[in-house]
């Protein structure tokens, strides 16, 4: 193993060779993990572990994955994404079994840190924004969100042997988060994470570690890992929240109780929305580019349907904070311009209807994630997909993500595309 990850599978007289326990997952559960700078010499006696620099040997115990192999597999769906976003209410459930053990480990950390970053890449950083807003607003808590690739420059020189550097990947072999959190190891900062995969090279860099405990993920763009992500990361900044006291006991625990909530309001999406996306997915089809708004918490959330719909269709897409769209992004709107709006009933709803107004008045074609019985957004709409319960504005990206999700899904397959496997793209970004 040379930088990118490698772990090997043991089955009964024959061995696999991946770079992760997914690729190999419904063939065996046994497993070898190998640190960096080490290799592995296989013969039909047994796999020896070996330093790279000198063949030292190294004693290392197989582990059992508990993932179970069937989650590995299609299961009906037609796709591996199209499953991942049927499976997130249940993984969200059991992120939040997560023993609160761990997140008072984190919160210790974190309160005594002199600064906290978070770092990730893609799919991952846009979970870190919304972590980051809810660590602000409920745990008066300024953890600053850096893209992983961009750490060294933006915030290396700042970390001390006090800080926390909380890294957040799906896979636990991102280069650009791995090279982030060693670099920030080096100069004795704490590491904290949040992750998917046990055994992982993150997970062994860390101080303290959380698993998300979403299961296997196989589709390339990320979709239960992200809502996972985010469940951990709002239950942290309630645990921050109700130690340091920043905001009242009632809100923490309406923030906890609307969490529990969430995995049913998903499956009701799954239940009854899907053909109101397709139909929206039929009409984005020929667009040559469409837009995603959103304001506060659901910045993230617009930016992540973005990058879900250029990934997935190929589409050129555009994300922004919906009050920046004037200082710019207003120009190319022409007649019949796609426009979706993430738009909860909470304390940005009125700003974001004069948004809205804006794009309407240049001839967008407004389409608006909104919650149920909104009618002022509803009028101002060409479509809307409606989320059926009221929820406090920390925890609406979790559901208010999945129409997106979906749109981006049926817009790639009615493309012909394959959603699984989006071209020049990986699972584990493990290059530099």
């Amino acid at each position: 193993r040379q930088e990118s990850p490698l772990v090997l599978g043991l089955g009964d007289g024959e061995y696999y060779c991946a770079s992760d326990f997914a690729a190999f997952l419904p063939l065996t559960r046994k497993a070898v993990l190998l640190d960096e700078g080490e290799m592995a010499v296989l013969d039909p006696e047994g796999v020896k572990i070996l330093k790279l620099k000198n063949a030292a040997p190294v004693k290392r115990e197989a582990i059992t994955i508990t993932w179970d192999p069937e989650s590995a597999k299609k299961q009906g769906f037609r796709h591996f994404m199209l499953k991942e976003i049927h499976e997130q209410a249940q993984a969200l459930r059991d992120a939040l079994r997560t023993e609160q053990v761990y997140y008072d480990q984190f919160s210790r950390k974190i309160i005594e840190a002199d600064k906290v970053f978070i770092v990730a890449c893609g799919t991952s950083y846009h979970a870190g924004l919304v972590g980051s807003i809810a660590l602000a607003k409920i745990a008066g808590i300024n953890a600053r969100a850096v893209i992983a690739s961009e750490f060294s420059e933006e915030a290396l020189d700042l970390v001390t042997s006090k800080t926390v550097v909380l890294a957040i990947s799906q896979s636990g072999e991102t280069m650009d988060t791995l090279n982030a959190v060693r670099d920030a190891k080096a100069k004795g900062a704490t590491i904290l994470s949040v992750l998917n995969v046990l055994g992982s090279t993150l997970m062994r860099l860390s101080t303290v570690y959380i698993d998300q405990n979403a299961g296997p993920e196989i589709g390339v763009a990320s979709t239960k890992a992200f809502t996972s992500q985010i469940a951990v990361l709002l239950r942290l900044a309630a645990t921050i929240g109700r130690k340091k006291g920043e905001v009242s006991a009632k809100e923490i625990s309406e923030l906890e109780n609307a969490l529990h909530k969430t995995p049913a309001l998903i499956q009701s999406i799954l239940n009854t929305k899907i053909e109101d996306v397709k139909k929206i997915a039929e009409e984005c089809d020929t667009a040559s580019s469409v837009c995603f708004l959103g304001r506060g918490i659901n910045v993230p959330t617009a930016l992540e349907g973005r990058l879900k719909l250029l990934e997935l269709s190929y589409i050129p897409a555009i994300a922004y904070p919906a009050g920046e769209s004037k200082h710019g992004f207003i120009a190319l709107i022409e007649e019949g311009f796609p426009v979706i709006f993430v738009a909860p009933n909470d304390d940005t709803h009125k700003r974001i209807v004069g948004n809205i107004m804006e794009m309407k008045a240049r001839g967008a074609r407004i389409i608006s994630i909104i919650e149920e019985g909104d009618e002022e957004v509803r009028n101002l709409s060409d479509r809307v997909i409606e989320i059926s319960e009221s929820l406090p504005s920390l925890v609406t990206p979790l559901v208010y993500v999945v129409p997106l999700q979906l749109l981006a899904y049926y817009l790639s397959v009615i493309k012909g595309h394959d959603p699984d496997y989006p071209r020049n793209l990986a699972k584990s970004v493990t290059v530099e």
